[in-house]
């Protein structure tokens, strides 16, 4: 599995004009690497993970995973590669309220047609990360740490071969942030899969093989 960028752009209006978030002429990573992307508030650090999984898409250039150009699918076709090929972290967790733990897991395999066996496979998940005895708990009933243990149950759920994390822990106090990178890490390592973390935390970082400065990718 790879990603690799060519002559990538982004531009956004900010304030009425037009300014340039994203100007990256070139860009790979492959399987088995784990990359922290590091930048000051603002450098388009989650703008180049929502490009990368097609949430996003560049004003110039071609975004290639494998051997899929995502920047020529449709909206459509980028939703359903989505959501078998990347599993995504965010800061604020995502999970829907009115749905418990293993709910929240089983209906994200449902967006790829994981549908068979989805709830034996949420709790399979919610054992690795230690949150078996809580699949029955909506997220109002889980501790901040917990509900992104389940996220990160959620992200691994269609066994994506890449994993994007947005300020994972951001919102975590110390324990919580060294039990989720822990596990993050250790569900990247059992599958050879792709991670690409974004922080702004230097112990954060330091804790992937690879530090990665958006400024010496991006040319604004």
């Amino acid at each position: 599995m790879s990603i690799a960028f060519e002559g990538v752009v982004k531009t956004f209006s900010i304030s009425g004009q037009s300014q340039r978030v994203i100007n990256i002429p070139e860009f790979r990573a492959d399987s088995g690497q784990k990359i922290a992307l590091i930048g000051r508030s603002g450098s388009g650090k989650s703008t180049l993970l929502n490009l990368i999984s097609g949430i996003l898409l560049p004003d110039e250039g071609h975004i290639t995973i494998n051997d899929t150009v995502i920047t020529k699918l449709s909206e459509p076709q980028r939703d359903v590669f989505r959501a078998k090929t990347i599993g995504f972290v965010f800061q604020t967790f995502n999970l829907l309220q009115g749905l418990t733990a293993s709910e929240n897991i089983a209906l994200a395999m449902s967006f790829s047609g994981h549908q068979k066996h989805a709830f034996a496979n949420a709790e399979e998940l919610l054992k690795k990360v230690g949150l078996s005895q809580k699949k029955d708990n909506k997220p109002a009933e889980l501790s901040v740490g917990e509900q992104q243990r389940v996220a990160l149950a959620r992200a691994v759920s269609n066994n994506p071969q890449i994993i994007l994390a947005d300020e994972p822990t951001a919102n975590l106090d110390d324990k919580s942030s060294e039990m989720v990178m822990d596990l993050l890490l250790d569900l990247c390592e059992t599958e050879n899969r792709l991670l690409l973390l974004v922080t702004h935390e230097k112990e954060i970082a330091q804790k992937l093989p690879m530090q990665l400065e958006l400024s010496t990718l991006n040319h604004i």
